[in-house]
């Protein structure tokens, strides 16, 4: 049986989930336990090693999350999301904003609102959309575009939303909709992606 430990606090987004990649492709283990010091960071390795086939424990301990992954008896599988049938292009939207263009912010607000509830009318192309920066506040409690977003959600558009930046302004907890995420997967949603349209 091959266990392996890493020590990742200190180490910000996407270190962890990268360190924790890097020790899984120099050798399949069947046990990995894993320290991070912030909550961004135990989602994220916990989903990362989820994919990779582990079944997941974490604990609190002295001010960090040690993350347990055991894959005994389980199956490997995929790591990072398939892609979508061949004959659907895939489009993903980054958001890095709660508004849309400059000049007035209250307008700013209103257009993103009505560009989120447009979003549908791309149909079954539309694949992900990825919220980071100042976009994040649009995934939290009290965003005036909640249920569309969750609409969205319904209809299996994935929703993405950055762990570190949900971190930075202090609403990991607050988030109401999506998947908490790091760089490496945004990163690799946009490789998968056909088009990438971009709002920051």
């Amino acid at each position: 049986m091959k266990e392996e430990r890493l020590d990742c606090r200190g180490l910000a987004c996407p270190a962890p989930v990268l360190k924790v990649k890097d020790t899984l492709d120099r050798s399949p283990l069947d046990r990995l336990e894993v320290w991070v010091d912030n909550a961004a960071a135990k989602e994220n390795v916990s989903r990362f090693l989820m994919r990779a086939g582990f079944q997941v424990q974490v604990r609190e301990d002295q001010q960090a999350f040690v993350v347990f992954g055991s894959r005994e008896g389980q199956e490997s599988c995929e790591v990072f999301v398939p892609k979508a049938d061949a004959e659907t292009a895939r489009i993903l939207v980054l958001v890095g904003t709660s508004r849309l263009g400059s000049g007035d912010d209250t307008l700013g607000a209103k257009l993103m609102e009505n560009f989120l509830a447009t979003l549908k009318e791309m149909g079954p192309a539309l694949w992900r959309v990825v919220f980071l920066n100042g976009g994040v506040h649009l995934t939290v409690e009290g965003s005036p575009v909640l249920e569309t977003l969750k609409n969205l959600e319904r209809d299996k558009v994935s929703l993405l939303v950055c762990g570190t930046c949900l971190n930075h302004f202090g609403l990991l907890e607050k988030k109401a909709v999506g998947e908490t995420t790091n760089m490496l997967d945004i990163v690799t949603s946009m490789q998968l992606a056909d088009r990438v349209i971009s709002l920051t």
